[in-house]
């Protein structure tokens, strides 16, 4: 595989890599990337209310997207949004208490669908599409030529664990007991999620949005027979309508915790690039996922509590094992709060520096 020279439409760095082109430099983002971690969101945060308040305010909700682009230049600004506003936009009452997490009324049950509503969701998500209207206008005023406009989802199982759980869970019994012996009544909530989902990002594509990333937080909680039937088709029904109207667009499948399941993952989904969890050994995936398939990740955030020689190292690992394909740096999961924004612009400098 040669070194990419820009073709005409895909000139961004991170796009070309996500075509599973090689480029001269590692594009990289963080997931949670604009977030408590940086004193300038802490400062906005606390003029705007809660949180749901500010991820339909466009103007607050801009401005953090942009937040980290100022500080760090990343080659990803993603949305900043929450992938439970699909449940909150079929009608599902979600709210986010301090220290937490979300909290939803649950729906356990075809009798409970009556708590959804069969308006236009867009209703609700109208201002998270001027949101990314006004980033995209700020990433060319403010000549970041080389930042892609991220847009994202939750895959339909995650985010119907939330709605059935109520919140997050250590068991996930209703969740699982619905899907695994009453299949029938739980794909029609499937299938109305991931309806929602395709309509909703096709809207942030016609919005501006230049690649996606489906966020599958919990199939590591699944055996395979059922991995397959809540995590691989409804992705691939995602995948699929996505590409039909937009065929240009890369789709980013993280599918946490998924182990050696990514394998078929990549294989019947249709993802684009495949993005990693830190709990995956690197070398394991460089070695049994193919050489064509973009990967993204997985450096454990927490290596950015201390930000030493120690980050360095496992940041180095990272750049080595994937540099011979191609390559989105990335960490296994979202900043931690706690993280000092030097620990992050000296990061940024190893993957700058890389080659």
């Amino acid at each position: 595989m040669e070194t990419s020279k820009p073709s005409r439409g895909y000139q961004k760095t991170l796009l070309q890599v996500a075509k599973g082109l090689l480029c001269d430099s590692v594009p990289f983002w963080f997931m949670r990337q604009a977030g408590r971690y940086l004193p300038e969101y802490r400062e906005l945060r606390k003029k705007a209310g809660g949180f749901l308040e500010m991820v339909y305010n466009p103007e607050r909700a801009s401005e953090v997207t942009m937040q980290p682009i100022r500080r760090y230049s990343m080659s990803g600004a993603i949305l900043f949004s929450d992938i439970l506003v699909i449940p909150h936009a079929l009608g599902q009452e979600v709210r986010f208490e301090s220290g937490e997490g979300p909290k939803l009324d649950p729906i356990r049950s075809h009798d409970d669908f009556s708590k959804l509503k069969n308006e236009d969701i867009d209703q609700t998500l109208s201002p998270i599409y001027q949101t990314l209207r006004e980033v995209s206008s700020k990433l060319q005023s403010e000549k970041f030529d080389d930042t892609a406009l991220i847009g994202f989802a939750g895959s339909p199982w995650t985010v119907a664990c939330y709605m059935v759980e109520g919140g997050g869970s250590k068991q996930f019994s209703h969740v699982k007991n619905w899907a695994y012996n009453n299949p029938e009544t739980f794909q029609k909530l499937i299938d109305r999620v991931s309806a929602a989902t395709i309509h909703y990002l096709d809207q942030q594509i016609l919005n501006g949005v230049e690649i996606i990333q489906l966020f599958d937080s919990w199939v590591g909680i699944l055996d395979q027979e059922n991995f397959d039937r809540w995590v691989i088709e409804p992705t691939k029904e995602i995948i699929s309508a996505i590409k039909s109207k937009h065929p240009e667009i890369s789709v980013i499948g993280f599918p946490r915790e998924a182990g050696s399941k990514m394998i078929d993952y990549v294989q019947k989904t249709g993802i684009s690039v495949l993005g990693v969890d830190y709990a995956q050994n690197p070398s394991w995936v460089a070695q049994n996922l193919p050489h064509e398939i973009p990967i993204q990740g997985n450096l454990d955030p927490t290596y950015l509590l201390d930000g030493g020689a120690e980050m360095e190292r496992a940041a180095q690992n990272l750049l080595e094992q994937f540099q011979r394909r191609p390559f989105i740096f990335n960490l296994g999961h979202g900043v931690i709060k706690e993280t000092k924004p030097e620990s992050v612009e000296k990061l940024c400098q190893i993957i700058r520096e890389a080659k």
